[in-house]
């Protein structure tokens, strides 16, 4: 018999990465009230899928898997029980797929490829899954650091809210590459931005009211503030953030995810090394993060986190085979640990069936 969430549960989904022959994409459950989890099901059949995104009608669900030969995966998500059913796989034509997103509009799936270089976009296919790849890019060039920027990695892909532009991440040049998503899926390129030398731009997240970006550095431990023109498709470094503590800067750390609260008051930010969040109170009119205080993640490398309804963040901790969970505070957006823990084979992703909701 399948198991279902119960009234007071939301169900999340943790990817990992386990082998083929493995359970690697699980369903999971956060009860509301006093933020235990639990796990539903789990599916084989796909290696490595590091990094997961569900559509906004949370029907499909779909996975990077981080292999030699890159692919994206689809899956119909049961409507009452949460669970994944295969409805296709696609190749990327490129190396260690990291990361996988929609298109503000939710007509395509973007994919980018960490060693291949390259970035692809898939039109959404309803009832079965991707068309055909509509359009790829490849980025050249290489960065200052040797052992880590020998050459282009584009490490995350994300829209904008209008769907119009596409920022690519790319922590080998140093830069975010901004695309004009054009009809038909069609990636043009628009502009660059350019970090500092040896910053190793990651993941992006934007502010829920759009006038600014935040991006975490993985090679400088640093979060940089952006503004963002959405007319022109344009952002200005405004900030450059540590991640962690004057006393720690010798540390040997990479930063790792970001996230926003809905109500965009608060920023949260990752250290693989240092082991935990950073929180950063957002000023309201320009955008700029303010540190409050680091939280212990009570386990080794919190390679991804997230916020889920009900006011929870849940950290992956992949090296330690965990995930924790933490009480938002609603009034300073500090975290509190609940003392439930799920044990998990790697977990490197963490993607909630229902997003927070955006509060003005």
């Amino acid at each position: 018999m399948v198991q279902q969430a119960k009234a007071n549960e939301t169900i999340f989904y943790a990817g990992t990465y386990a082998s083929r022959s493995e359970q690697a994409i699980h369903v999971c459950v956060l009860n509301q009230e006093n933020g235990e989890m639990r796990i539903l099901s789990g599916i084989e059949g796909i290696e490595r899928p590091s990094f997961i995104a569900l559509n906004e009608e949370g029907t499909r669900l779909y996975a990077a898997s981080e292999t030699a030969d890159g692919e994206v995966y689809v899956y119909r998500v049961d409507e009452k029980t949460g669970e994944l059913h295969l409805l296709d796989r696609r190749a990327t034509d490129g190396a260690d797929t990291c990361y996988v997103s929609l298109s503000g509009d939710g007509q395509y799936v973007l994919a980018s490829n960490y060693s291949g270089g390259n970035v692809n976009v898939f039109p959404a296919a309803g009832t079965s899954g991707l068309a055909d790849m509509a359009s790829q890019v490849k980025h050249e060039g290489s960065g200052i650091r040797e052992d880590r920027q020998d050459a282009a990695h584009p490490h995350s892909v994300v829209s904008d809210r209008s769907g119009r532009y596409v920022f690519v991440c790319d922590l080998g040049l140093d830069q975010i590459v901004i695309y004009r998503l054009e009809e038909g899926g069609k990636l043009v390129t628009h502009r660059e931005t350019n970090l500092p030398p040896g910053s190793g731009p990651r993941h992006l997240a934007f502010h829920p009211k759009g006038a600014f970006a935040y991006l975490v550095n993985e090679l400088n431990n640093t979060v940089t503030v952006l503004s963002y023109n959405e007319q022109i498709g344009e952002l200005t470094p405004l900030q450059h953030v540590s991640t962690l503590p004057e006393d720690q800067q010798h540390l040997e750390n990479t930063a790792a995810d970001i996230r926003i609260t809905p109500c965009g008051r608060y920023l949260y930010a990752s250290n693989r090394g240092h082991d935990s969040i950073v929180l950063y109170h957002i000023d309201p009119e320009s955008g700029a993060l303010t540190v409050q205080e680091w939280v212990e993640t009570f386990g080794k490398t919190p390679r991804n986190f997230n916020i889920l309804p009900g006011g929870y963040l849940l950290a992956a901790n992949q090296d330690s085979d965990n995930i924790v969970s933490y009480a938002i505070h609603p009034d300073d957006g500090r975290l509190t640990r609940t003392g439930f823990v799920l044990e998990m084979n790697t977990p490197v992703c963490i993607e909630p069936m229902e997003k927070p909701k955006h509060k003005s």
